[in-house]
């Protein structure tokens, strides 16, 4: 079957990290959610395991208690980015954008927090990135089924600095790793463009570091 490779090319790159242009006031069907996880679930993991679990936040006050864990942890954070030296002005704009987030995320109607079956605390590099290889694509893929649906999203993580409460409150068990926790929703306005980045033949190395040919 042939693929369409222009719009492919289009989900790829144009899905942003979505703050200020979550819809706010439109619901998001739950089975929506569900076709993009049933297309992230297809993303290949380590050893075939498949060890994820999602949870689903729609619940308005689960969505405030898991906002105020995360502005604990954000507030001064990106505070304290402002504060280092002179941040450019994309620097600016981007703490901005995330403060904003910060101030709506209970506002957002859908949190979706992927986990993953085992503890990676004190396991070594090699370990871990295997672990995490096993998650982030699914991941991923379900931020770009979220895109091509109509759906923004944003990566974050900053709410893992509670992990523990987060975990109590949703009654995740011990033994699963949180990964991240995803704001879903409609996005309001246009559609994305390609972002602005270094060419790709002077951040690729062939065979050896820096040779570029």
């Amino acid at each position: 079957m042939p693929i369409d490779l222009a719009s492919v090319d289009h989900v790829l790159t144009t899905t942003r990290s979505v703050r200020r242009r979550l819809d706010l006031e439109r619901p998001v069907e739950p089975e929506v959610i569900e076709e993009c996880l049933r297309l992230a679930i297809q993303a290949p993991t380590g050893g075939n395991s498949q060890g994820w679990r999602w949870i689903v936040v729609t619940d308005a006050e689960l969505r405030m208690q898991l906002a105020e864990l995360y502005r604990d942890i954000s507030t001064p954070y990106l505070a304290a980015g402002l504060d280092a030296g002179e941040p450019s002005e994309q620097q600016r704009r981007v703490v901005d954008s995330a403060k904003y987030l910060a101030d709506i995320l209970h506002e957002v109607p859908v949190h979706v927090i992927p986990c993953l079956y085992g503890e990676l605390e004190g396991v070594p590099g090699w370990a871990a990135a295997g672990a995490y290889g096993s998650i982030l694509p699914a991941v991923w893929s379900f931020m770009l089924a979220a895109r091509s649906r109509g759906l923004g999203t944003v990566w974050t993580t900053l709410h893992l600095a509670n992990e523990e409460e987060t975990a109590e409150l949703l009654g995740i068990p011990d033994g699963m790793t949180q990964v991240a926790l995803i704001p879903t929703a409609y996005f309001t306005g246009d559609d994305f463009k390609p972002a602005v980045r270094p060419p790709v033949e002077g951040i690729t190395y062939w065979d050896t570091w820096g040779s570029t040919t």
